[in-house]
């Protein structure tokens, strides 16, 4: 029921950013108070009833959220577990050492960053973004965690796009609330 809610406020906008895509834009979603508090109460049942309770630690240390939505939803998510937040950021965004891992997006490279004191060796993480497409960003994110020791439990996104299958490139399972087919 919750996830036909959610649905419900994620607004198409056809042929954006250019003809023949169809956009799915989550901040209707975020505009509403009750419905955003049901995307992270949805997230957060997912990751206690299922991530946490099928792993060796049964804790999640560290949620990474991917620029730049990921940002808008995993602080909420690391604090209501009593866990770190870690942004993962495009190169050159933030200060003092960093690791990196490249991705391809449809029309080239670019470069994630990680600081080099973010994750500690053995920790635990999920790794949270909007969508999943292709898999490149989410997938130099999982690299990132692997430079710095962390263990990735989880990869969560309120929308797929399963016919790019993007979580076959993945280090570990993945999530979404939402699985658009087109």
């Amino acid at each position: 029921m919750d996830v036909e809610y959610i649905k419900s406020h994620l607004k198409s906008h056809p042929d954006f950013p250019k003809k023949g895509i169809v956009f799915l834009d989550i901040f209707p979603l975020l505009r509403n108070p009750i419905a955003f508090e049901t995307l992270i109460t949805h997230f957060l049942h997912h990751i206690t009833s299922h991530t946490i309770a099928s792993s060796a630690s049964k804790k999640i240390d560290v949620v990474v959220g991917l620029d730049a939505r990921g940002f808008l939803l995993g602080p909420l998510i690391a604090l209501r577990l009593g866990a770190a937040f870690v942004p993962v950021r495009k190169r050159g965004k933030l200060p003092g050492e960093c690791v990196s891992a490249s991705y391809e997006k449809e029309y080239g490279m670019d470069i994630f960053e990680m600081q080099a004191d973010a994750i500690q060796p053995g920790q635990t993480v999920v790794v949270v973004d909007d969508l999943i497409a292709t898999g490149g960003s989410a997938k130099a994110a999982g690299e990132l965690i692997a430079k710095m020791g962390g263990k990735t439990l989880e990869y969560l996104f309120i929308i797929e796009l399963t016919f790019l299958q993007g979580g076959a490139k993945l280090d570990a399972p993945s999530y979404s609330i939402v699985q658009a087919e087109d």
